[in-house]
């Protein structure tokens, strides 16, 4: 591994025990075993070193994809929705905490908004990919047609990070991941499934 990618091992590691918000380039140097001015010789500045980790160490969108494989027009669309729904919790679980510590910086958050402008990347895609997969089943007569799957797929997503959120909360009552994201899909189809239009 290289010194870059050893520093981002290392900030990336801090970032989870600490927040952000308290994350120093001395603290990230420390646990990466080098200097601070290593650390300028890879990144500008502590934006431009914690828009990296961002960008290269969090989960990244790969799972969708990966769950969207294939499902259109094949088994039940609440089984795919729950398999989404899942997926979707754990990833929203995973970086929860990376990204929400990313609001106490102002210039971070700045740096990280127009990298993904630059990019052409964003949260959004992730509704973006899901309301593209329930239009297709919406295409095949399996969804009615007067449904509208941005809307379902803000819903069912919103339902999954606001779970992920409660669960680093230690809510309460707390389902667990595969039952509530059985409870999103199965909630979701009721307004989406053609019989209910006749």
């Amino acid at each position: 591994m290289g010194t870059r990618d050893v520093i981002l091992d290392a900030a990336a590691e801090v970032m989870a025990k600490q927040g952000l918000a308290n994350v120093t380039t001395r603290q990230i140097a420390r646990a990466a075993g080098f200097t601070e001015a290593a650390l300028y010789k890879h990144f500008a500045n502590k934006a431009d070193l914690l828009v990296a980790v961002m960008r290269e160490r969090s989960p990244g969108f790969g799972w969708l994809e990966e769950v969207l494989r294939g499902r259109v027009e094949t088994g039940d669309v609440v089984i795919n929705l729950t398999a989404i729904a899942e997926a979707a919790i754990t990833f929203y679980r995973s970086g929860f905490p990376m990204f929400a510590s990313m609001f106490a910086d102002p210039e971070t958050l700045a740096a990280h908004k127009a990298e993904l402008v630059r990019v052409a990347a964003g949260p959004h895609k992730v509704n973006d990919a899901v309301a593209a997969y329930l239009r297709a089943e919406q295409q095949q007569g399996r969804l009615r047609p007067e449904a509208d799957v941005q809307a379902a797929a803000g819903l069912l997503l919103g339902a999954c990070f606001q779970h992920a959120f409660l669960g680093h909360m230690a809510a309460p009552d707390h389902r667990d991941t595969r039952e509530a994201a059985a409870g999103f899909a199965r909630t979701l189809i009721e307004g989406l499934a053609p019989h209910l239009a006749d």
